[in-house]
């Protein structure tokens, strides 16, 4: 998928790297709040090395050719002091900022207090403005003290305060029991969870549209092969193609990637903007993801944020076994060090 350059790694040896344009950082684990420092350490260095997990394979990635980063996390406050950087170097990136309400559940045991997360939501979108970052409600998880009416009020809540400093929704509903570990981590820790169904589905659905007259933004699931189109809700891509139009389109390098060809004759008779693309889904993310091709560099059992529904983390331990490993030596080429 990606071209390959010439690499001298941190030992002086010459080596081969896949040079991916879009960068993903990362479904795996919290770049922003926890590596953020060691990424942009190597972001200097010019590369990264990445540990397959499937096969436990090193492979080097490469920034050379990167003309955008897509950054996840649910408290991106560490990376604000970096962004200029990433300006100066003239390279791309937006944010999905996961922003949920599970204080009393204590389903979110080391993310920063919602009042904070909400302030650190509004700072970075007024520092790369509201079209670059994405709200996510994600997952909906049903439990003894979060019904759909109480999800909706906390929804509600968050809402009022950032529909201004957004434009668009995103979440999901949670999927227990096709992750047995992520079922086994809430029984372990008292948490009484209920699977959704479909009625349930479209009922959030038509309460958001509802909550949705005030707030004026895009709504969109995540991964769910549901359709809610009928309440304006539309499927994502997280990685996606029609916004990096939208935002980057003076990047030539990263629209011809994407293969971006605006029709300048349809154009002459329409206010609207015609194109096409030739990039396509990325094969590698589960049937009902809309992401494009882009190049994940996060590792599995890194994320110390303990989320008790997380199935990127084998264990809440392990996670922090490896996180502590990477304090001791944050210069690695990669985030685990084993």
């Amino acid at each position: 998928m990606w071209d390959h350059v010439d690499i001298v790694n941190d030992f002086g040896l010459k080596a081969k790297a896949q040079a991916p344009i879009i960068i993903s950082a990362s479904r795996a684990t919290d770049i922003p709040a926890f590596y953020a420092e060691w990424f942009f350490q190597r972001l200097k260095k010019g590369y990264i090395m990445w540990i397959n997990p499937f096969n436990g394979n090193p492979n080097y990635v490469s920034f050379q050719k990167t003309r955008l980063i897509v950054f996840w996390s649910k408290n991106p406050k560490p990376i604000l002091k970096y962004l200029d950087y990433l300006d100066k170097l003239g390279i791309n990136y937006y944010f999905q900022f996961t922003l949920n309400d599970y204080e009393k559940e204590k389903l979110e045991l080391n993310v920063p207090k919602l009042d904070d997360r909400i302030k650190t939501f509004i700072e970075l979108s007024e520092r790369v403005g509201k079209q670059r970052i994405i709200w996510r409600f994600d997952p909906y998880i049903l439990t003894e003290t979060t019904d759909v009416d109480e999800l909706m009020k906390r929804t509600e809540n968050i809402g009022n305060v950032l529909k201004d400093y957004t434009e668009k929704l995103v979440f999901s509903f949670a999927d227990i029991k096709i992750y047995k570990k992520v079922a086994l981590n809430l029984k372990n820790n008292g948490i009484k969870y209920f699977e959704f169904t479909e009625k349930l589905m479209h009922e959030i659905a038509q309460r958001l549209s509802n909550l949705n007259n005030k707030w004026n933004l895009e709504l969109a699931t995540c991964s769910e092969c549901i359709d809610l189109i009928i309440y304006g809700i539309k499927h994502n891509k997280c990685i996606d193609d029609d916004l990096i139009v939208k935002l980057f389109n003076k990047d030539k390098e990263l629209m011809d990637f994407i293969g971006y060809e605006p029709n300048v004759q349809l154009n002459l008779f329409s206010n609207d903007e015609f194109y096409k693309y030739k990039i396509g889904k990325d094969k590698g993310q589960r049937k009902a993801c809309g992401c494009i091709v882009s190049k994940d560099i996060g590792q599995y059992n890194t994320c110390p944020h303990h989320c008790i529904y997380c199935y990127a983390n084998v264990s809440p331990q392990k996670a922090l076994e490896n996180f502590k490993k990477h304090k001791q030596n944050p210069d690695s080429e990669t985030i685990i060090n084993e």
